[in-house]
């Protein structure tokens, strides 16, 4: 646990927006890298670790390196920037976090997005308006009036804007941003580790996506013996759902559709059998890359599980229980016999 801790930390400390998240996919590289696991680049940029297997089959299993962020929109007559989102979040999400605006050569900008007229002393307003595209900014932390001075500083419409992640890890819980999907990106780095030891039934490919959260990460570049695709994400909680941050919750149903019951049902006698706590769920404004994946036509029985996510595309936090049950659930699935049942 405290790898997979140490791990979080460092992902989330990587800036990785949709489409732009070469550096957190070079960190996935090297740790491959330093465990000798064999893996290739998609054209996508995505990664593809394989572990040996004894059958014609496989399995794959996948979390996506890509987070929520933003990028430059305009840049206003003031000097300020306005924003389009990368992913989708509230802007009440991120008003009043501090970021970083990448510039085309490599180096950033600090800033803060903050409502138009945040100040109570200038402003009645500032409790009630709706928070919109329209009246959110970034404030940078340069010496700028204008946008001819903020141009003249390098930035530019389409930079990508990243989030401080604020991680902090306090009695067992991990707060931070971005939990989504780095938190099951480290589970499955550390489970490539133990994987590559072991005499595994099946071959075992490992996708870490860079476009989830726009829809089209992993969907595709994967071999035909895949047969079951499992997506390792969040369990999102809130209101009428089940999940919590101390047990693996296993997807049902989201956005998208339902997941194959077959996998949901060995799941689940699999972590009643071994004691690992657990929680069904049914998520209504969510997909993954397993349903992006037979969107795209794939022939495979997909299935989504991972750890519960507290307060989901915004400040975020997990428990270490949750991140175990989900570490502790995977190790066995993955030695179990494949369910070709699909119809309960």
């Amino acid at each position: 646990m405290q790898k997979i801790v140490k791990t979080i930390k460092e992902l989330v400390e990587i800036p990785s927006p949709t489409g732009y998240s070469a550096d957190a996919l070079t960190y996935v590289e090297k740790r491959l890298e330093s465990e000798g696991i064999s893996y290739r680049k998609l054209e996508k940029g995505a990664i593809l670790a394989s572990l040996e297997g004894e059958s014609n089959r496989a399995r794959l299993f996948t979390a996506h390196v890509d987070t929520l962020g933003a990028m430059v929109k305009e840049i206003l007559p003031s000097g300020r920037l306005r924003l389009a989102q990368l992913g989708y979040y509230s802007w009440t999400a991120i008003e009043g976090e501090n970021c970083l605006i990448h510039r085309m050569d490599g180096s950033t900008v600090s800033g803060t997005i903050l409502l138009h007229d945040s100040s109570v002393h200038t402003s009645q307003e500032t409790g009630t308006v709706k928070r919109t595209s329209e009246n959110i900014e970034v404030r940078l932390d340069l010496k700028t009036t204008s946008g001819e001075e903020t141009r003249e500083a390098g930035i530019e419409v389409g930079d990508v804007v990243s989030f401080d992640p604020r991680f902090i890890h306090v009695n067992g819980f991990v707060k931070s941003r971005h939990l989504d999907d780095k938190a099951s990106v480290a589970i499955l780095l550390e489970l490539a580790s133990e994987w590559k030891e072991q005499k595994l039934p099946y071959p075992v490919h490992l996708l870490f996506s860079n476009y989830e959260e726009v829809g089209f990460g992993g969907n595709a570049g994967f071999p035909q013996e895949v047969a079951e695709y499992i997506a390792v994400d969040m369990g999102a909680l809130g209101d009428g759902q089940h999940s919590d941050e101390y047990t693996v919750s296993i997807c049902a149903k989201d956005g998208s559709g339902p997941y194959d019951i077959g996998i949901r049902h060995q799941l689940t006698q699999l972590a009643r059998r071994e004691g690992i706590p657990y929680k069904v769920d049914i998520y209504p404004y969510y997909s993954s890359d397993a349903s992006a994946a037979v969107s795209a036509g794939h022939d495979v029985r997909h299935a989504l599980l991972g750890p519960g996510i507290e307060s989901s595309h915004s400040y975020e936090r997990t428990h270490e229980e949750s991140l175990q049950a989900t570490y502790d659930l995977l190790n066995l699935f993955v030695k179990e016999p494949m369910n070709d049942e699909n119809d309960v």
